[in-house]
């Protein structure tokens, strides 16, 4: 039997399942962008500096990053169900400390737990639905639950605003709780509690190097401190020298040397470098055109919400036309979007055209494309941790693209010259993007069984 789910076809027997993992999603990415507006007020009630409330966002990145690497290694080995309901607790304690923090040091503790909790909800929710959903709709599953995380970053800001006017805001945390019961209970009765269980002791030493890695490359990469950032990098390829060798790698080595999961992993490097193109539209917008903080963030939205629509139909279009073809269509309108603004972001017509056009490319993007690609070549039972890799490189990307920008508009001669400059290199990786998707397997080809892991 079926009924529908956003709008698409589902079966009733996973319709709870869905709504279940769509919500806790919702709950982690609506923690990430309903804070910004709630930034001035926050500095006033804790005395702090501008300059310091960086520290809510960068904490937050890397304890998200260790997290995504721990909480998929656990449901690899202990169950979904267990590891999302851990998840999704852990983000609701952190809300609560967010709530009753004294001062701005706790406050800072309390935004650790929570990205301690929500680094893993995606991922785990991920695998989860891959578990359960047939390889003939999980696309359209995937966008599906990927559609909730991209309608939380549109009403994030403006639900922090509303209630930072209105209320305090402590309040925007004290939401987490009720949405935060609600998805446990759901969660203990309809995500699977089967584990995959893999074999032998936990690889305590190659979780270690992989999270210290992390932390220290996206550290050196935030903060330009190129000697701790070096350091990661060497952590890192310790971490790949030492899985090589291990008996019960957290990562095993196909993840890397299988074709089809290599050029995935690259692509969604790009493609969060690309995301990281969105964070200066606002900036660019009232710095060209003169317009109000409030009307750049309104046009921005348009963007973003072009997306949270078309992720869903990218979905479906997984299930009917297969990965490669939804990407290059994503990475075509997104190069096309990207030179659009580049060309004309002094002119207000021309850049809701070109938010319009790069929010659809985005949409086919961002989500379900490169997660249905990872669900289908690995088995179950590394499943959450090949995911969680996924999250990893998207992270990687957005700070990646974060610095480009950055350092392409203070090395320009003018700020509208630096401006162009930016988004034209964007371009740039926009066909880089296009030319790795193009190379990725044909419907035909990844329908097939996927490889199994080595034991």
């Amino acid at each position: 039997m079926e009924e529908t789910f956003a709008g698409h076809p589902v079966d009733r027997s996973t319709l709870p399942l869905l709504l279940t993992l769509g919500l806790g999603v919702f709950a982690g990415a609506l923690d990430l962008g309903v804070l910004s507006p709630a930034l001035p007020a926050l500095a006033r009630d804790f005395g702090v500096l501008t300059g310091d409330l960086a520290w809510i966002f960068t904490l937050y990145l890397l304890v998200n990053v260790a997290s995504i690497a721990i909480a998929s290694t656990l449901a690899d080995r202990y169950g979904r169900r267990l590891i999302y309901v851990s998840c999704v607790s852990l983000f609701a304690l952190g809300s609560l400390l967010a709530v009753l923090a004294p001062n701005y040091e706790v406050f800072l503790l309390a935004r650790a737990l929570q990205a301690l909790g929500a680094g893993g909800i995606f991922p785990v929710a991920t695998a989860a639905i891959a578990d359960v959903v047939p390889k003939e709709r999980r696309g359209a599953a995937l966008g599906m639950v990927a559609a909730t995380w991209g309608l939380a970053a549109v009403i994030g800001p403006t639900f922090g605003g509303l209630v930072t006017h209105f209320v305090s805001w402590r309040w925007i945390f004290a939401f987490n709780f009720p949405l935060a019961a609600i998805v446990i209970v759901l969660a203990l009765r309809h995500v699977p509690r089967n584990a995959p269980r893999a074999r032998g002791p936990l690889d305590l030493a190659g979780l270690a190097l992989l999270c210290s890695g992390l932390l220290l490359l996206m550290d050196g990469l935030t903060t330009a401190r190129v000697l701790v950032g070096a350091l990661g990098a060497a952590l890192l390829v310790a971490f790949a020298y030492w899985e090589r060798r291990a008996r019960n790698p957290i990562v095993p080595p196909r993840l890397f040397t299988e074709p089809q999961l290599a050029k995935t992993y690259l692509l969604e490097i790009t493609i969060g470098i690309l995301e990281g193109s969105l964070f200066f539209i606002p900036t660019v917008i009232v710095g060209a055109q003169g317009l109000s903080y409030a009307i750049a963030g309104l046009v921005a939205a348009l963007g973003a919400l072009m997306f949270v629509v078309v992720i869903p139909i990218s979905g479906r279009a997984l299930d009917r036309i297969g990965s490669r073809d939804v990407l290059l269509a994503g990475t075509v309108l997104t190069e096309i979007g990207l030179a659009i603004f580049a060309l004309g972001f002094q002119s207000l017509p021309i850049t809701l055209l070109a938010m319009v056009v790069a929010g659809c490319g985005f949409g086919a993007l961002l989500g379900a494309p490169t997660r249905y690609i990872v669900t289908n070549q690995t088995s179950e039972r590394t499943r959450s941790t090949a995911v969680g890799l996924l999250s990893q490189a998207l992270i990687v990307g957005q700070i990646l693209g974060g610095s480009l920008a950055g350092g392409v508009i203070g090395l320009a001669k003018s700020e509208m010259a630096g401006y162009r400059d930016a988004y034209l290199c964007f371009c740039g990786v926009a066909l880089v993007a296009l030319v790795i998707s193009a190379t990725l397997k044909s419907r035909a080809a990844e329908r097939r069984e996927p490889l199994e892991d080595a034991a």
